[in-house]
């Protein structure tokens, strides 16, 4: 990993997410909407806000395409004095919350999450740690077949690379993670555990079973089918640090809110990264709006 990809807090490295703009509904719909309310289309310096309210007054009688040239043209526009007026002298916002963006964030912490959900105009869609949990299972239940049973374990862990922290501390994770799955095999039988660990075809096929080695064991059960809610036996094991990726939509005037409180030296530092890159990922005309220039 790049060591721009790393912040170390208080003797602690973690990763940093990526953020990636996956859709952007650009400002102009925000821009049509704040002409409606003023019913000044005319005065509108992008000729396509004016177009559009012509054609619509015109009782549809253009061609289809006309319209959709006109849509899209309004899609497109890089700036709007009215939207800049209402953000920046008049304060009215409202009309940013026409204009949206989706992120694709990568990396983040689980922690980090909590985070987010205070951010309530937004709609998260979070890789699940119930459906998506096997590998780590798999890790566990072949790691008993090993000489050294915790050893294998932490170089499979290492191999994923599934926690925000970095270094001793990802070893300290892992080997946690080894301790708990390792306390929940001793509270129930061997068999229990992997009823709730192993997809049914794979414990009735049994083959694994019978392999030479925990290297094996592994690959034969990750070539099964995945245990389904895998997480609902496990997820009790899951901590803040574990790494999580989602897909985030959020409309102007929220990701306003959201830069504004967690770009700053009073946030939850691993959140003020976060912010950061969705900075970094967001184009200028949508920042012009919502950050004021130093």
């Amino acid at each position: 990993m790049n060591d721009n990809q790393l912040i170390t807090v208080a003797g602690i490295t973690y990763s940093k997410p990526t953020v990636i703009l996956l859709q952007e509904t650009g400002i102009g719909t925000a821009e049509y909407a704040a002409r409606t309310a003023y019913d000044s289309f005319g005065k509108s310096e992008n000729g396509a806000v004016h177009s559009l309210d012509f054609l619509i007054s015109e009782d549809n009688k253009q061609p289809k395409h006309v319209f959709t040239n006109t849509i899209n043209t309004i899609n497109s526009i890089e700036h709007s004095n009215l939207l800049d007026d209402l953000a920046w002298t008049y304060f009215h916002h409202s009309v940013l919350e026409h204009a949206s963006l989706t992120y694709l964030i990568k990396g983040t912490s689980r922690g980090v999450l909590q985070e987010l959900v205070r951010h309530r105009v937004a709609s998260p869609t979070v890789r699940s740690t119930r459906y998506t949990m096997s590998s780590v299972i798999n890790a566990f239940i072949a790691s008993q077949y090993a000489e050294d049973n915790i050893e294998f374990f932490i170089s499979k862990i290492l191999e994923f690379n599934m926690f925000v922290v970095q270094g001793s501390a990802e070893i300290l994770e892992a080997s946690q993670l080894y301790y708990k799955l390792e306390h929940q095999l001793n509270v129930l039988s061997k068999a229990e555990f992997y009823k709730l660990a192993i997809a049914k075809s794979s414990l009735e096929d049994n083959l694994w079973l019978f392999t030479p080695n925990e290297i094996d064991v592994f690959n034969m059960l990750q070539a099964g089918k995945a245990k389904r809610n895998i997480g609902d036996a496990f997820k009790w094991c899951v901590t803040d640090n574990f790494k999580t990726d989602l897909v985030f939509t959020i409309n102007l005037r929220s990701l306003k809110n959201l830069l504004t409180l967690r770009d700053s030296g009073a946030a939850y530092f691993l959140i003020r990264e976060l912010a950061q890159a969705m900075k970094v990922a967001t184009p200028s005309k949508y920042l012009d709006l919502i950050i004021k220039a130093k």
